[in-house]
């Protein structure tokens, strides 16, 4: 009842937010300050083929998203069948998730990270199970005829004295674990040909139960894998240092990393953190994401520190995924939730921001950002509403950008999808 009333009393200052928030959607397309102009938004009732979609090939526009694939550019989507079925016949518990792929320019592989649990037993119906936060680990699989075959379905392990149950140093599964957080931890191929997978890292103390040192939902590093092309179009694997966060600071540690490179080499990763937990009840601390910069390919890292605009203002954001896109413009944006007040853990998930990155200074550009969806007068008879879990990709044909994502309503019981598609401004 406490907490009832206390997001009672939070949604009541948001419905300002709300509106402020509506008026910049129906303008900010008309924003002379902003690189994007919106083109278009289309409701479905089912999941858009757009959705967490890759091209297969450097040059064309074949599609694949999931089990879906499009000849056309997403004009018609058809069933998508992998061969071989590296994931039929499993016992059953056990999962393998596809998350999020990349196709490789430089080689023109399609290389797919998979969230994998060897659980015998486990109900396959049960969500987030409390056991993978000790049990998750990662696979990955590369198709080299865009899509057509894949070749192998690997576990992701270190080279040198690295084992499936000790992949890198300091997670031994069983213990502790190594996953993709959502579908911002997109791997990234950058210019020297690298393959970077964000992940993150569960913790593991000495009698060998689960550390949660900020007392929330979940506690984790970051890592970021570097994959390296050997013969056999096979990836060898390296983990960077871990980033770790602060307890005091971001109650669940450092979250679903995403990245781009810049054209300067220096890699940008900004990270979801969170307030809230038994260190902080009352969610007094401020709810921020969290960014560092690596200038060696992705092995070290700066301390992560709050994300803010160009001036050194920080933004709030409440506990929740984000993305970085680079478009062929030279452009870079982040995509993600933004508040005008402190956030409580999770929540609000809405509104739903998209910005411009300085690609000198790496922080958002102060007159960039642009409402996407909000909370209007008509969601407050639907439930709580949460706006996340989108993608991006860049259209071949248009160079439009094409958002896809749930639009959850009543505790995620109630979805319809949306689709935004934007011009972007050449500079």
């Amino acid at each position: 009842m406490k907490n009832n009333l206390k997001w009672s009393i939070a949604l009541i200052l948001l419905i300002s937010t709300a509106c402020s928030s509506v008026k910049q959607a129906k303008t900010g397309s008309e924003s002379k300050t902003t690189a994007l102009q919106i083109n278009s938004r289309t409701v479905t009732p089912g999941t858009p083929g757009f959705y967490n979609a890759i091209y297969v090939e450097n040059k064309g526009t074949r599609l694949l998203s999931g089990n879906r694939f499009s000849e056309d550019n997403g004009l018609t989507w058809s069933k998508y069948t992998y061969q071989p079925d590296f994931h039929g016949g499993l016992p059953y518990g056990y999962r393998r998730n596809r998350i999020t792929s990349v196709r490789d320019p430089l080689t023109g592989r399609i290389i797919t990270i998979v969230n994998s649990l060897d659980t015998p037993g486990l109900n396959p119906g049960i969500n987030e199970p409390k056991l993978a936060l000790s049990t998750y680990y990662l696979r990955y699989t590369v198709s080299n005829d865009a899509g057509k075959t894949w070749l192998f379905d690997d576990p992701i392990v270190q080279t040198g004295n690295y084992t499936f149950q000790n992949p890198f140093e300091g997670i031994n599964i069983g213990k502790n674990s190594i996953y993709l957080g959502d579908l911002g931890c997109i791997p990234i191929v950058t210019k020297k040909g690298k393959i970077l997978v964000p992940a993150h890292t569960t913790l593991a103390g000495p009698d060998g139960e689960l550390l949660n040192p900020g007392g929330g939902h979940t506690y984790t590093d970051v890592m970021v894998l570097t994959g390296t092309w050997t013969d056999g179009n096979k990836l060898s694997w390296k983990a960077s240092q871990r980033v770790e966060g602060d307890p005091k600071r971001s109650t669940r540690g450092m979250i679903e990393p995403t990245l781009t490179e810049l054209e300067d080499g220096r890699i940008l990763m900004v990270m979801r953190g969170s307030n809230g937990g038994k260190l902080d009840p009352k969610d007094q601390l401020p709810s921020y994401k969290w960014y560092g910069i690596s200038e060696d390919g992705g092995e070290k890292w700066s301390n992560p520190q709050p994300w803010c605009f160009e001036d050194g203002e920080p933004f709030f954001s409440p506990s929740s995924m984000s993305s970085l896109f680079k478009h062929s413009s030279g452009r870079c944006f982040w995509i993600g939730n933004m508040t005008k007040i402190n956030c409580q853990n999770n929540l609000p998930r809405w509104p739903l921001v998209i910005a411009e990155v300085n690609t000198s200074n790496l922080k958002l550009i102060r007159s960039s950002p642009l409402t996407v969806d909000t909370q209007r007068e008509e969601d407050l008879t639907k439930g709580r509403l949460d706006i996340s879990h989108m993608t991006l990709i860049e259209d071949r044909e248009t160079k439009e950008i094409i958002l896809t994502y749930p639009r959850n309503t009543n505790t995620y019981k109630t979805t319809e999808w949306i689709t935004v598609r934007f011009s972007v401004k050449i500079k």
